[in-house]
């Protein structure tokens, strides 16, 4: 089944639906000691600056708000690593549905930890991100409630994309170029929507993990590819692109940069140095592609998306004994 891309309308009419229950806008920091360090004008835009410490819940709260009285009473099933069910819990408390998240087989315990203080099931099925989506897809078929995909949902998009509201209309409107970390591509999406319907010009660049470069590769040859998802930036894995993403991708996405998990990790210790900012490794992509391609930033106004900071204590501490002082 296609479904059409949000337009800039959408957008505008999330921010509205979903401002009674996040505090926004969510802050846009500038970074004078990345600024130096890029030799660009750095701004971080803290993402994980919501109630589940992630972007994703923006998206959650729209669809939850336009869901039929049917639907309303089914209830939602998702897939998730962590912060797509996060978001999908976070909406499902707020409007009174019920909701089952799928998650692979040893998924960050913290974002399990808040999907079940948010009142959600968890399920486990597989070992990696995909294997969650099939066995939440059957669970949807099996019992009728609504599956949710992480990719192919327009108010997912709309939802997220009221954080390149904020910026591009009140923050920061003379920005150059953002820089968004892409699993399924709803975040990246959003931008591309909202800088499209405002005419605006900055560029818009996605960034995904070598290691898992689905996205990626669907963006470059045009349809939607299945590749190896290795990563262990468990906000940017996924195995296999999203048609209603790659539309919008294709359309006007300006660039899109693989980064490898060990520059990821790198990006996470340099934000603590630099920013004395935690973030979980998808939360630091954007920063390891601005590094990656700083001859091609020196001089522009950038903003980096910060998109989670759902770090576990185990994880902070094995990238720092990898990546070292930065």
């Amino acid at each position: 089944m296609s479904v059409e891309p949000p337009t800039i309308e959408d957008v505008r009419a999330a921010a509205a639906e979903i401002a009674p229950h996040l505090p926004l806008p969510t802050p846009l920091v500038a970074s004078p000691a990345l600024s130096q360090l890029l030799e660009a004008d750095v701004s971080l835009k803290f993402e994980f600056a919501t109630p589940v410490s992630a972007f994703k819940v923006r998206g959650g709260l729209t669809l939850a708000a336009h869901l039929s009285e049917a639907e309303r009473e089914a209830g939602l099933v998702t897939a998730s690593t962590g912060n797509h069910g996060q978001s999908i819990a976070y909406a499902a408390r707020m409007h009174g549905i019920r909701a089952a998240i799928f998650v692979p087989e040893g998924a960050n315990p913290d974002k399990v930890a808040s999907i079940r203080r948010l009142g959600a099931e968890i399920h486990e099925a597989g070992e990696r991100f995909d294997d969650a989506v099939r066995a939440a897809e059957s669970h949807a078929d099996a019992s009728g409630m609504r599956f949710v995909s992480s990719g192919n949902e327009p108010q997912l998009i709309a939802g997220v994309g009221t954080a390149a509201l904020e910026v591009l209309e009140q923050q920061q409107p003379d920005t150059d170029l953002a820089i968004v970390p892409v699993g399924g591509g709803s975040g990246v999406c959003g931008w591309i929507t909202v800088r499209d319907g405002l005419g605006h010009s900055a560029e818009i660049w996605g960034v995904q993990s070598a290691q898992a470069p689905a996205a990626y590769e669907s963006w470059r040859a045009a349809e939607v590819v299945t590749r190896p998802n290795l990563t262990q930036a468990e906000g940017l894995s996924t195995g296999q692109g999203f048609a209603l993403p790659l539309s919008i991708m294709r359309e006007s996405l300006d660039d899109f940069v693989l980064v490898n998990d060990e520059e990821i990790e790198k990006a996470v210790v340099a934000l603590l140095d630099h920013q004395h900012v935690l973030v979980e490794p998808a939360g630091a992509a954007a920063l390891a592609a601005a590094t990656a391609e700083r001859d091609r930033i020196q001089g522009r106004r950038v903003v980096l998306v910060c998109s989670g900071a759902n770090i576990t204590r185990e994880q902070l501490g094995a990238i720092l004994g990898r990546a070292g002082g930065g």
